[in-house]
């Protein structure tokens, strides 16, 4: 058992309005002409403290999923304008800086090919917080050209090392905003929870015991289907309350920078405020119970151009589970004895497995649909 408070569940993609989860139909849209004004709104609404933590998605399908609404770029895609992360990033910081109690905000990565579905990195080697909105920008552009994508995607790492920073904060209120391009990955061909979505429900099973509210915001072009796996648990669908806002070209609307950030905030942490007010109303902040899984995220990946061998875990694919896009398949047969993909893994030298310099290189295989 945990802080024994109340815990929220809202996931957040980007989307058709019409659409929602959770047997909750949508509230009517009120319009918000810039970021500060979605800020007072949260507070008329309740919020007094919210202390942010950040958990970043670096999957492989971020490499195609931004087909449709990033001019088929990566979404991690560092140039001149804003990539859909770090649009989030700094439209959450915004309107949400008011409310942090020093400004610290905790940062992971997950789903680089240092982490998988097993672990999380932190933004620093020496775990350090970045201080701001700002710094998590700034870490985030550093970090970008040295990471992995890799997979498969798991929440479960990322929401109990937010649990660990709520048990050891004395049990404050936190926030936790996971950015992310797709759902937990599935077992194929089944509605039936995969291991990872199993793992992603427990560990939302024990977050609903601590002051910790969990909103996932969804960048690129999808899918989500899938998401209603973990959603329409049994021991989920009962604790927690879900808003899907589902309006994927809501930063590419035809409006003003500064409506279509405060309609992206609005959508993101409108649920916040009634999450804390449930906390306050348990009287449940400031009891740890010292019984919480401790998470020790990872260091970031090396910034050298090799990676570190022993920074690279072996995984059945270096496909996270997602949709491979058009053009590509998966890899018909395992990488093994001195083999490795040259497209995946065009810079690794040793085997990270026996350790053997790599001999050979193998092409995906491609087709082509006309």
């Amino acid at each position: 058992m945990g802080c024994m408070s109340s815990k929220r569940v809202i996931y957040v993609t980007p989307p058709r309005p019409t659409q929602s989860y959770g047997g909750q139909p949508p509230e009517p849209e009120r319009k918000f002409e810039n970021i500060d004004e979605v800020t007072t709104a949260l507070a008329l609404d309740g919020l007094e403290t919210s202390n942010l933590i950040l958990g970043i998605d670096f999957t492989r399908s971020n490499k195609w999923t931004g087909a449709t609404s990033f001019h088929g770029r990566s979404l991690h895609h560092s140039g001149d304008e804003q990539n859909p992360y770090e649009q989030a990033i700094s439209v959450i910081g915004r309107t949400l800086s008011g409310f942090h109690d020093n400004n610290l905000i905790p940062c992971f990565g997950f789903g680089d090919a240092s982490t998988l579905d097993r672990d999380i990195f932190s933004f620093y080697p020496d775990k350090r917080i970045c201080n701001g909105f700002e710094e998590v920008l700034k870490r985030y552009k550093e970090l970008v050209p040295h990471l992995k994508l890799s997979g498969p995607t798991s929440f479960a790492p990322i929401i109990e090392m937010a649990i660990t920073i709520v048990e050891q904060s004395d049990c404050q209120y936190h926030v936790l905003v996971i950015i992310a391009d797709g759902p937990v990955t599935g077992a194929k061909g089944s509605w039936d929870p995969s291991p990872l979505e199993e793992e992603t429900i427990n560990a939302i099973v024990n977050a609903r015991e601590y002051p910790l509210t969990i909103i996932v915001v969804g960048v690129g072009d999808g899918p989500w289907d899938t998401m209603k796996n973990v959603l329409g648990h049994p021991s989920v669908r009962n604790y927690k309350n879900f808003q899907a806002n589902i309006n994927r070209k809501i930063m590419s609307k035809d409006m003003d920078i500064s409506r279509k950030e405060a309609a992206f905030a609005r959508a993101a942490l409108r649920g916040i405020p009634s999450q804390y007010k449930a906390t306050l109303k348990r009287q449940k902040l400031g009891r740890p119970s010292g019984q919480a899984i401790v998470r020790v995220p990872l260091p970031p990946p090396p910034t050298s151009k090799h990676p570190q061998p022993s920074s690279f875990h072996p995984s059945e694919s270096d496909f996270d589970g997602h949709n491979v896009p058009t053009g590509t398949s998966q890899p018909a047969s395992s990488m093994s004895d001195d083999h490795t993909c040259s497209d995946c893994e065009e810079d690794l030298q040793l085997c990270p497995i026996c350790q053997s310099t790599i001999q050979n290189r193998s092409e995906l295989s491609k087709f082509y649909v006309t």
